[in-house]
């Protein structure tokens, strides 16, 4: 096909979009059945009506070809799981019994029986499901739930491209189960998953698919040969199959790399690339293997991780030069619209000037239609897109609101010298000990406690005005004092005041900083029924006020007992906010590291002797290539230990992680220099603790013994069982015992429980240390 009829052809399709719905019905839905109050069939409806609602949402807005089975109850890895009949043993009953208790079981646990591990989808806030797999593992078919969707997509006259979790990322992704050796490789299964994913395949077909999608993200991560041998061989055998669809690969977040040739070569009918993490390296490695003669290339060249709007003419320069390279070139997003808010239109408290330099979901596909049909057509079919596009992008640039002298010269003024402690970190903790008097295995919890109903009415009866400020904050003021209360009672050494004037960890500072905007619908899925509002970082950062002192100061004035001061890092502001594009990350982590070195230098000043500052996404924002990790860990760290420099030495400073694979930035921990650091590790049977021993780490750490992000209580056994573990790598005088995330999203009796079963296994394990 010449590059003329390549671009007749063009298309406009996404990979994938938002589940939840305009107003969270999914999450309301799922939360009611778990709560008794929806029924299964009543929970199945809503989620078919806002399938439905997406796909027109879709097709009115212009996209030819809609996905399907990208829309999930929980996670789209666990329903691959699920697919391929990869259920654990534990949870086989539960799902043999009755399918939804049973993935959500899975998913969430019971009191019985303990959930799959979670962790990041590579680096992104969004957390998968991770399977288990051993040499055991029987692969059984389950493509119930794909032919469903593809029948209800097709039953609207709509033309649908089924999307998959291709079969080596799936088992990329997935960790040896439990009792089976760690050093089992879930890869060598490989040839008994192919006819799984053969016999799905031709069920779709059957169905009416005429594409299907197969993503495989993790060949944009560094791969050994093997594992790319694995690659050929996965897509060599389904590309061998009389009885399939017609098959499109997908890769997304970075550079394609040395896949490329793979999957180029590959029989398979098309690829999809991202053209806007890796634009240039994609497109030489493109031309560098003779372009795809033959085949469909989707060509991702919208952002969908980031909210602003498309450089609508450099993406046609980019689609241009990708004509001649495919034998059709369609136009899409470079990843699922997953990651971003649904409508930017629905943000009625941000001003109209800045709302035009916004894309949501809605208005990314709005992107891609143009350029579909300016690739198509010829770009005078959209002069008048063109030209709006063009002044939005100079009114951001030109905006007074992106750049602040003051700020600009702060932060050029940093020395090497403020990112450092003023003592090394065997003196710093004799002074600490001297002054917190802890003892061994201290207990405390990473933050935040149940966020209840009565908070959030409270909350809410604030902006509706029904009550006062004075009546807000007496209703805080007695949370605090049932929060501290509670912990004294159980006996834990370290307190925190419980957060609950903050509505989430990220959005509660970022409403305090310049150059910050807030929406108020503009809500992302971070794991389950887990719904964030990322910020929108706009503009230069400073701290006009202190943020944390007022409550924190008030919750140590009801305890002797040391009180944590709370912050959020600034790698974390950065990547759990929607972040400028306009400069490197390194200079806007270190705006945001100098307003937050402020407020830890009041807390200190108010008395506050423990300041945890949490780093939860050190680990989530590590670029996938490990040829650009030194660059982004040297400014990461860099930017916490400016933030926390600044203290006396007998100021002992936290710092917590959570909920992804640590081994790969255990050095960065270290440089870190932290006193102290708590850690995700319940799931993953302590696996960071073994990490952290083998690396020699010097500090004190806490790896969690109880898992929030599940419902049941561990008992107190349990929790000894897993501090016991933790002995075994991390000296008792340097073992913290600690939940493994914050308490927000978990109710108080099964946080009192869980607690006090805490609170008993560190002093049944204390008692059971030899006497010094």
């Amino acid at each position: 096909m010449t590059a003329k009829s390549a671009a007749a052809a063009a298309r406009a399709t996404v990979y994938g979009y938002p589940r939840q719905g305009q107003n969270r019905e999914l999450k309301k839905a799922i939360e009611g059945y778990w709560k008794g109050r929806v029924t299964a069939d009543a929970l199945r409806e809503t989620a078919a009506d806002l399938r439905r609602a997406n796909w027109r949402q879709l097709t009115d807005s212009g996209i030819h070809e809609v996905p399907t089975g990208d829309f999930s109850y929980y996670d789209h890895v666990l329903d691959t799981t699920v697919m391929v009949g990869a259920i654990p043993e534990r949870h086989r009953a539960a799902v043999a019994a009755d399918a939804v208790d049973g993935y959500f079981a899975m998913a969430r646990g019971t009191q019985d029986v303990a959930p799959l591990e979670m962790t990041k989808w590579f680096d992104t806030n969004y957390h998968y499901l991770v399977p288990e797999l051993g040499p055991d593992t029987v692969f059984t078919t389950d493509s119930t739930k794909q032919v469903a969707e593809l029948k209800e997509a097709l039953a609207q006259g709509l033309t649908a491209r089924p999307v998959l979790v291709g079969p080596v990322t799936y088992l990329l992704l997935a960790k040896p189960a439990p009792g089976v050796p760690a050093d089992f490789e879930p890869l060598t299964l490989l040839e008994r998953l192919l006819p799984v994913y053969a016999e799905v395949l031709a069920d779709l077909r059957a169905a009416g698919a005429e594409w299907v999608q197969l993503d495989e993200p993790a060949l944009v991560e560094d791969r050994t040969p093997a594992e790319l041998n694995a690659a050929e061989r996965a897509y060599r055998d389904l590309g061998a199959l009389t009885d399939r669809p017609k098959l499109l690969v997908a890769s997304y977040f970075d550079r394609l790399g040395e896949a490329l040739p793979v999957l180029a070569k590959a029989p398979v009918e098309g690829l999809a690339l991202d053209f806007t993490e890796a634009a240039a390296a994609n497109l030489e490695a493109l031309a560098a293997v003779g372009g795809l003669p033959g085949k469909r290339l989707v060509a991702g060249v919208v952002n969908g991780r980031n909210i602003w709007i498309n450089d609508l003419r450099k993406s046609l320069s980019t689609l241009g030069t990708l004509l001649g390279l495919a034998d059709r070139v369609d136009v899409a997003a470079s990843c699922s619209l997953l990651h971003v808010p649904l409508d930017a239109a629905a943000e009625r408290d941000i001003d109209p000037q800045i709302v035009r330099w916004l894309a949501f979901a809605r208005q990314k596909t709005s992107e891609i239609v143009a350029l579909a049909k300016a690739l198509a057509q010829g770009t005078d079919t959209i002069a008048g897109e063109l030209s709006a596009n063009k002044a939005a992008l100079a009114s951001r640039a030109d905006s007074p609101i992106t750049r602040d002298p003051a700020v600009r010269a702060r932060a050029e003024a940093v020395t090497d010298a403020d990112g450092r402690r003023s003592q090394p970190y065997a003196e710093r903790a004799a002074a600490q000990r001297a002054h917190l008097g802890l003892p061994l295995l201290p207990t405390t919890t990473i933050g935040s406690f149940p966020q209840t109903t009565e908070l959030r009415t409270a909350r809410a009866d604030l902006r509706a005005g029904r009550i006062d400020t004075t009546g807000y904050e007496e209703r805080i003021r007695a949370e605090i004092g049932e929060v501290i209360s509670f912990q004294e009672k159980t006996g834990i050494d370290v307190l925190v005041h419980g957060e609950p004037e903050r509505n989430d960890m990220v959005q509660y500072f970022a409403e305090q900083l310049t150059g910050y905007l807030a929406t108020q619908h503009g809500w992302v899925q971070s794991y389950g029924t887990r719904y964030v509002r990322p910020p929108i970082l706009a503009g230069d950062i400073s701290r006009p006020v202190p943020m944390t002192v007022r409550w924190t100061s008030y919750a140590q004035s009801l305890s002797d007992r040391p009180v944590k001061g709370m912050l959020t890092g600034p790698v974390t502001m950065l990547a759990w906010s929607f972040v400028r594009d306009d400069q490197p990350l390194g200079e806007t982590a270190r705006q945001v590291a100098l307003a937050l070195r402020g407020e830890v230098n009041d807390l200190e000043a108010s008395g506050t002797s423990v300041i945890q500052v949490d780093e939860p996404a050190l680990r989530e924002t590590l670029p996938l290539r490990a040829a650009d990790r030194a660059a982004y860990l040297s400014w990461a760290t860099e930017a916490f230990r400016l933030t926390t420099s600044g203290v006396r030495p007998d100021t002992q400073i936290h710092t917590h992680m959570c909920y992804a694979e640590f081994g790969d930035i255990v050095q960065a921990i270290d440089d870190l220099d932290a006193d102290v650091i708590s850690l995700e590790a319940a799931r993953s049977h302590m696996q960071v603790a073994h990490e952290l021993a083998a690396h020699g780490y010097p500090r004190e750490a806490g790896p969690g013994v109880y898992d929030i992000h599940s419902p049941r209580v561990p008992s107190t056994e349990e929790a000894a069982v897993l501090l016991r573990t933790g002995l075994k790598a991390i000296p008792a005088e340097r073992l913290w015992v600690n939940p493994d995330c914050g308490l927000k999203t978990r109710g108080w009796p099964e946080t009192r429980a869980s607690l006090e079963n805490l609170v008993a296994a560190a002093r049944t394990v204390r008692g059971e240390l030899p006497a010094s």
